[in-house]
């Protein structure tokens, strides 16, 4: 123990002597440390982000989407299946609501349109559905009402707007209820403004929705169609005789490979593979920067060595062994790795806890050990070759070395 003790505090007294070198040999492994370990950190909080996501929109949903969305082992398909221009109308809303084991069931259709109100304008997706919409994905309004069955029958042009939207109109939701706004020329108003529900980052965000009764959007819908339609179902545990019962009566219609029935999990864990891979290149090309610092620190012990032969020679003459060198060369290397590691994850702490403000990320310990694991392997990998130079040397050349 008192060995090895030695062994540290003298690395520590040569850092001491060259404190720059130390702190620029240690910089390539801090960024390439703090890159894995945020891009691990962002996987992680893209995961729980796309969750919450999906809990958000209720749960026990199975949906009916066009084309062959999935393949055999769960993920996306691709090609034509996927993208299928099928459009369900009306009547497949109408045969899908005698399905006894659904407790709802809802068409939508959504389009991109500008909603202005005096001299503002702001870009937001328009979901035209049914009443039902809002009571199968617990959705309710924090200001005014939602729209009613007599409103969707009537053709009311009625609105009910996602909170961000309503802010960035009219300054606060409150004074939104009531107003009138244009989409796309024509005139609506609005009658409500949902709850919070979260988005953006790249997937939907439905605090700035506008959500219209399906039948009042005819005029913005002229096929009268439903890009999807879902059922909600009481029980997780009947959603297999669920899709079993979709699927018979969709096929009286449709051919097999033009409709999917996908349940929500399903959706879920498909994304989540897409993006657990997309993170996982991203970790790999980050650990180019850990060989990078890698090489970095093989090329200063190499210089540190041969800037102190005469006392590696001097050691060894006074009774230092091969083995003795070797360590205190190679406790150099790893405790500059660590030094870079730890100082990594430091900052990688700091802009994880900036970022937890708008964006889930999280560090755990599988992070944190990969990041000292990985930064004293560097250590070891990169520092035995000029450590193992440091012990092969014979004293005397090195004691006579100028």
């Amino acid at each position: 123990m008192t060995y090895f003790f030695f062994i540290l505090t003298s690395a520590l007294e040569d850092f001491q002597r060259n404190k720059m070198r130390t702190i620029l040999t240690s910089l390539g492994i801090l960024i390439g440390v703090s890159s894995v370990v945020m891009l691990i950190a962002f996987g992680l909080g893209l995961k729980a982000f796309i969750k919450n996501q999906f809990d958000s929109l209720g749960s026990n949903l199975v949906y009916v989407l066009p084309g062959k969305i999935l393949n055999a082992s769960g993920g996306f398909r691709s090609g034509g299946g996927a993208m299928s221009s099928l459009k369900f109308d009306e009547r497949d809303l109408t045969e899908l609501k005698k399905i006894k084991e659904a407790s709802y069931v809802v068409g939508a259709f959504n389009k991109s349109v500008n909603v202005s109100a005096g001299t503002k304008t702001e870009d937001s997706t328009l979901s035209s559905t049914s009443p039902d919409y809002f009571t199968a994905r617990t959705i309710a309004a924090t200001q005014g009402r939602l729209f009613d069955k007599t409103d969707n029958d009537k053709r009311s042009k009625v609105i009910v707007i996602g909170p961000k939207i309503a802010r960035n109109l009219f300054q606060t939701e409150i004074q939104s209820v009531g107003k009138s706004v244009k989409i796309d020329g024509l005139g609506y108003k609005i009658i409500g403004v949902t709850e919070s529900k979260g988005g953006g980052f790249g997937g939907p965000d439905f605090d700035s929705y506008v959500y219209m009764p399906y039948k009042t959007a005819y005029v913005l819908n002229p096929d009268k169609s439903f890009a999807s339609i879902f059922l909600k179902a009481d029980t997780e545990q009947i959603i297999p005789l669920l899709k079993q019962r979709i699927s018979q009566t969709m096929l009286k219609r449709y051919k097999e490979d033009d409709f999917s029935v996908v349940e929500q999990t399903e959706i879920l864990k498909t994304v989540e593979s897409i993006f657990s891979m997309l993170n996982l290149v991203l970790v790999a090309i980050a650990t180019i920067s850990l060989i990078v610092g890698g090489v970095g620190i093989m090329n200063i012990m190499y210089v540190s060595v041969t800037e102190r032969i005469r006392e590696i020679g001097i050691r060894r003459a006074i009774g230092a062994t091969q083995k003795d060198i070797l360590y205190q060369f190679l406790a150099e290397s790893v405790l500059l790795s660590l030094i870079g590691g730890l100082m990594g994850l430091l900052l990688a702490f700091i802009v994880v806890l900036a970022v937890r403000t708008i964006f889930p990320a999280y560090i755990d310990a599988f992070s944190v050990s990969i990041a000292l694991g990985v930064s004293s392997a560097v250590g070891i990998i990169f520092g035995v070759f000029p450590a193992r130079k440091a012990a092969a040397l014979s004293p005397i050349d090195a004691i006579r070395y100028e």
